[in-house]
């Protein structure tokens, strides 16, 4: 063969050996998902990740294709499956369905073999579970500026229940105790449910819990509810004011959840999986659902992958501070 020829030949096979990873990459993104997607959730069945993860699920697998399963992997507050999800392949096929602890305080409590902000792409924010601040049926306040004071006539005498050192009722006890300068006793139970109970029953003076869980019992008279930690009045309880309307400006917070992908995964992968959770956020039935149930959804704008990046450093800004003024340590 004459060198002319060879050396064509040449030039042409090596322009297309270097064309071939961009068009791999092209068709595996525009492939995707080919296959089933695990979705991860680093609790036990019937926390707030995992019935967000599987209404999520279930409806993203409709528009994706492909079915998404749940794989609870709980332990040591959720950072055994977020440590999993971090160093899966960034391929799409494995998400985490985390929440406030694994995103925000758990990098100040626990020293961690991954970054919770730079190891985890954004998906998308999910909708979250306000808090309310009950009390024990004969405590002889009636609202919110009433239990303040009736706090500071009686100092390192009440008590405040909590589901756990570092759980959202711990730190918002903390908080308001900072934020009033009144002084009372945390203490901690193994979750929300015996922390209740004892409020219930007079043991334990007051404790944050979710509207959800707390509704019931303030139906039925008995427990005393001085406020719910949103912006703005829910809608299965509108006659519960917000902590700012009873006395206690700018105290907000709700237990969020949000779909992280691991460190690398292809922006049009991540932007595809955003597209199907904010369809079902959008999906009436699902909403009505999810409401019912005392969930905040996040408005459209709220739910963009960069929208979620600023919110979690925004919680990181605020949160960090307090656990580690508390000097809360892992239990």
């Amino acid at each position: 063969m004459p060198l002319r020829l060879r050396r064509r030949g040449f030039l042409h096979l090596a322009a297309g050996a270097l064309a071939l990873p961009a068009l791999s990459r092209l068709s595996v993104a525009d492939g995707y998902p080919s296959r089933r997607i695990t979705m991860v959730v680093p609790f036990a069945p019937g926390a707030l990740s995992d019935i967000l993860g599987r209404v999520m699920a279930e409806g993203m697998q409709a528009s994706l294709g492909q079915s998404i399963v749940i794989d609870n992997a709980s332990g040591a507050d959720g950072t055994i499956g977020t440590g999993r999800v971090a160093r899966a392949a960034p391929d799409g096929y494995t998400l985490v369905c985390a929440n406030w602890n694994t995103s925000v305080t758990n990098a100040a409590i626990y020293k961690l073999d991954y970054d919770v902000v730079t190891d985890f792409v954004p998906v998308v924010l999910l909708p979250a579970a306000p808090m309310v601040l009950i009390a024990k049926k004969d405590n002889p306040s009636t609202n919110l500026k009433e239990f303040i004071a009736w706090l500071k006539a009686n100092p390192d005498k009440a008590s405040m229940g909590t589901a756990g050192v570092g759980s959202p009722p711990d730190l918002l006890g903390r908080l308001l105790r900072t934020d009033t300068a009144t002084q009372f006793g945390i203490v901690a139970y193994r979750g929300a449910a015996p922390a209740m109970q004892d409020v219930i029953a007079g043991h334990t003076d007051a404790m944050f819990i979710s509207i959800a869980a707390a509704l019931p019992q303030v139906r039925s008279g008995n427990v005393k509810v001085f406020g719910v930690t949103t912006h703005g009045h829910m809608g299965i309880a509108p006659d519960i004011p917000t902590m700012d309307e009873a006395g206690l400006p700018g105290f907000y917070f709700a237990l969020w959840a949000a779909i992280f992908a691991p460190r690398g995964t292809p922006k049009d992968v991540i932007d595809k999986l955003n597209a199907a959770a904010m369809k079902t956020l959008a999906d009436p039935s699902v909403r009505q659902k999810l409401e019912a149930q005392g969930f905040e959804i996040p408005l459209p704008e709220q739910q963009t992958p960069a929208a979620l990046a600023a919110y979690q450093k925004a919680e990181i800004e605020k949160w960090w501070p307090v656990v580690k003024a508390a000097g809360i340590k892992p239990e």
